[in-house]
């Protein structure tokens, strides 16, 4: 079932909102991407900002900006698997208080992302994802989602994509509200930061129809 809008809210005030919520957040809190910035640079060097393709509605492509908080590869080569060698304890504090996603507000007032939804992963990704899994894309994807505050990377990939897809089919003002205060909750307790032995989660390789 293809995804349509239910009403006023999502047809007419959620991308509206999420404008004005993403500049306000980033006016008042420029002092403190100014400062991770500077950081970022003494303790990692340059460049600061970290950059990757991934898709958005409809699966379009798009540049996702975020603080670095890893040493650059050695080989050039990125590998999941050695993520944990390459974050610094300072790069551990930003990814641990989720500071190091605040550059996507930028993503959220070109239009590319919004407050809340399903969390763009990676565009390899694409290919792996079954009929209902894929329709996570059917709307703008999110600085924070339903997945995030159930559970976030410490939850299964078919758990996170469950949320995802009920979030898609329940889009509410009230339900997104709710989601921002649980996530300021989530964040404040770093909760599912890590899954596992991984410093993120998991690499998704597909699953069953």
């Amino acid at each position: 079932m293809k995804h349509k809008p239910y009403g006023p809210y999502e047809r007419f005030i959620k991308r509206p909102q999420d404008f004005v919520c993403a500049l306000l957040a980033t006016i008042i809190l420029s002092p403190v991407l100014l400062l991770i910035a500077i950081l970022v640079h003494i303790k990692l060097g340059s460049p600061i900002f970290f950059t990757q393709d991934r898709p958005g509605k409809d699966g379009k492509i798009f540049r996702l900006y975020k603080f670095r908080s890893m040493l650059p590869s050695e080989d050039g080569v990125i590998d999941p698997a050695k993520d944990a060698e390459r974050l610094t304890p300072f790069g551990r504090k930003l990814r641990n208080t989720s500071l190091d996603e605040l550059p996507e507000l930028f993503n959220i007032l070109k239009g590319e992302m919004a407050v809340v939804g399903p969390r763009p992963l990676f565009t390899r990704y694409l290919s792996r994802y079954n009929s209902i899994q894929a329709r996570r894309h059917e709307v703008r994807p999110g600085f924070t989602g339903l997945a995030q505050v159930n559970g976030r990377n410490s939850i299964s990939w078919d758990n996170k994509f469950e949320w995802d897809i009920k979030y898609v089919d329940h889009i509410t003002f009230l339900g997104d509200w709710k989601i921002v205060f649980k996530t300021v909750k989530t964040v404040l307790k770093r909760e599912g930061i890590s899954s596992g032995d991984s410093v993120t989660m998991d690499e998704f390789m597909g699953s069953k129809e």
